[in-house]
């Protein structure tokens, strides 16, 4: 077994990819190709992205490319399965509180808020024509993709990986969204347990091993930034409220089939707050969750930390 690994930026975060008995470069060539196609169709910090020229159009509706269309109605299904606690229509309530590049270049600067917070307008909303492909976003509705859409760019990259590896295996992460196709690698893939993407590989945590599937991990302890009121902020938003969520979880990590899956019950956990952690045991998915006091619960089977091994992720 011959295991490769290759990490770069993009999106805005850092990109991890592995393969096993496969085409280390051609597999990354494979997961640029699609994040560079992601960052066109659907970034919100880039006015000619497919999605910002739609929302700037006076009607709001168009016939919209294969992958804007996915994109888009995996958010809508992810608002309803999460019962509107993962809405993509937080993005003018996500552009008020100061969230409105880059996170890189937000960190850099304080952010006021310029009007009044509010409840955002609801994934409702947006409608939907399957047989056109076509997509109506309301005028004054702004969609963020950047939950669902990060998870389902994780799920595509390790999907278009794979094809340099027919024979073995891929994992992708994507500042956190972790995706795998195909075999793992002898003992599993190793998973460090953390509340930061950043965090290196070889730090302290607890390291689990999984065989497939995904995993994903929600946090109000990155991206966050401090506003000119002195308050902090993290992207993190109630659609209630339209302000980041004050809740009980700071971090919650969440094991599923598909990144998709994965990422909306962990982040579902955090906005709901006080009635998160009643709904994730619930969907019986395995998680993590971590209290604002640094405390620790496992669920549903969460695997049982495995000897650290350089190389995780």
């Amino acid at each position: 077994m011959v295991l490769d690994q290759a990490d770069w930026r993009a999106l805005g975060t850092n990109v991890h990819l592995l393969v096993v008995d496969g085409d280390l470069g051609a597999a990354r060539a494979l997961v640029e190709r699609l994040l560079d196609d992601v960052d066109r169709t659907y970034s919100r910090f880039r006015p000619d992205s497919e999605l910002m020229r739609l929302q700037a159009t006076p009607s709001g509706t168009a016939r919209v490319s294969p992958l804007l269309w996915r994109a888009v109605a995996t958010a809508i299904a992810v608002a309803r399965d999460t019962d509107g606690a993962v809405d993509p229509t937080i993005g003018r309530a996500m552009r008020i509180i100061g969230y409105d590049d880059d996170f890189g270049r937000v960190a850099m600067h304080d952010a006021a808020i310029h009007v009044e917070l509010g409840a955002v307008p609801g994934w409702q909303q947006v409608r939907l024509d399957e047989p056109t492909r076509t997509v109506h976003i309301p005028p004054g509705v702004e969609l963020d993709l950047g939950s669902s859409g990060k998870a389902l760019a994780a799920d595509l990259a390790a999907t278009a990986a794979r094809r340099a590896a027919p024979d073995g295996g891929v994992l992708v992460s994507l500042g956190g969204d972790i995706a795998t196709s195909g075999r793992a690698p002898e003992g599993g893939w190793r998973i460090l347990a953390s509340e930061d993407s950043e965090t290196p590989a070889d730090a302290a945590g607890d390291v689990i091993a999984i065989d497939s599937g995904a995993v994903a991990t929600s946090s109000t302890t990155v991206r966050r930034w401090r506003a000119l009121d002195g308050t902090y902020r993290h992207h993190l938003v109630s659609p209630w409220s339209g302000a980041p969520v004050d809740g009980p979880w700071r971090t919650v990590t969440v094991a599923a089939d598909s990144c998709v899956a994965a990422n909306a019950a962990a982040t579902a956990t955090i906005v709901l707050g006080d009635r998160g952690l009643a709904w994730l045991e619930g969907r019986r998915l395995p998680a993590r969750l971590v209290t604002q006091a640094g405390q620790v619960a496992c669920l549903s089977g969460w695997p049982e930390p495995a000897a650290a091994v350089v190389g995780a992720i």
